[in-house]
C-alpha cells in the first residue's frame, strides 16, 4: 500500500516511516511542509494519506487546507490526520466530504501499532475514522442544531461510536444492550435524519457526516 507521509519534526517522521515500512506499507514520499504534500498527493495519488495538521509554513492547519485542497484535484483520496490538536473549521470540511476515506486520530491517543495501522487501512479502504474526542468536539457544538436536535441522548451515544468505526455488536457490547436494540436505533437514527435507503451509500457513514454538514 503506498502511503505519503507529512510530519514537519524529522525524527517523529523517520520514526513513522520506519513504523509503517515495518507493517508492510510503501512511504513513497515523506514531506514536512504544506506545499510540498500538495504537490505530492496531486503528483503521486498514494493509496492513502498519514497527515499532520500544523506544519510549515504557517504552523496552523497547512496540512488539512492541502489534503482538501488534494482531495479536490484527485476526488476520493484517502486522507488519515494524524494530529495533536482538533482544528474544528477545516476538520469538518474534510470529514463532511461525502465521498468518505477519512479520519483523524490525535497523537496521544495512539496507544499501539495495530490501532495505527489499522485506522491507515480502513481509510484506505474507504472508511471513516474518528479519535472519539474529535467527534466530541466536533460533534457536541451542533448539538442543538437540527436535524441533530431530533435524537435522543442514547442515539445519539450510538452515533458517536458509530464515527469510530464500531459494528452493532460492538456498540452493543459498550452500551450494554442488545445488538437488536441497536439496529433499532440506527434505523430511529436514518430516519430522523432523513437518509432514505440506498444501495450505493453507507448510512452509517452518512449519518456521521450529518452531524459534520454545515
Amino acid at each position: 500500500m503506498r502511503v505519503v507521509l507529512a510530519e514537519d519534526l524529522y525524527l517523529l517522521r523517520t520514526g513513522l516511516e520506519k513504523l509503517l515500512a515495518a507493517h508492510g506499507f510503501d512511504v513513497i514520499e515523506a514531506v514536512d511542509s504544506g506545499p510540498a504534500l500538495l504537490d505530492a498527493l496531486v503528483r503521486r495519488q498514494p493509496d492513502v494519506a498519514v497527515v499532520d495538521v500544523r506544519l510549515p509554513p504557517t504552523f496552523t492547519d497547512e496540512g488539512l487546507r492541502a489534503a482538501i485542497e488534494a482531495r479536490r484535484q484527485v476526488p476520493g483520496l484517502p486522507v488519515l490526520v494524524l494530529s495533536q490538536y482538533v482544528e474544528q473549521l477545516y476538520a469538518r470540511e474534510l470529514l463532511a466530504d461525502r465521498a468518505g476515506a477519512v479520519g483523524y486520530l490525535l497523537k496521544d491517543r495512539v496507544f499501539n501499532d495495530d490501532q495505527f495501522t489499522d485506522a491507515i487501512r480502513t481509510v484506505a479502504r474507504g472508511g471513516t475514522v474518528m479519535d472519539p474526542e474529535v467527534v466530541g468536539k466536533l460533534l457536541g457544538r451542533r448539538a442543538r442544531d437540527e436535524p441533530v436536535a431530533r435524537l435522543t441522548a442514547r442515539e445519539r451515544e450510538v452515533l458517536a461510536l458509530m464515527a469510530e468505526g464500531r459494528s452493532n455488536s460492538a456498540i452493543a457490547q459498550r452500551l450494554s444492550i442488545s445488538e437488536k436494540a441497536v439496529s433499532k436505533h440506527s434505523t430511529s437514527i436514518f430516519m430522523k435524519l432523513d437518509l432514505a435507503p440506498s444501495e450505493d451509500d453507507n448510512r452509517r457513514v452518512l449519518a456521521v457526516l450529518a452531524y459534520l454538514n454545515a
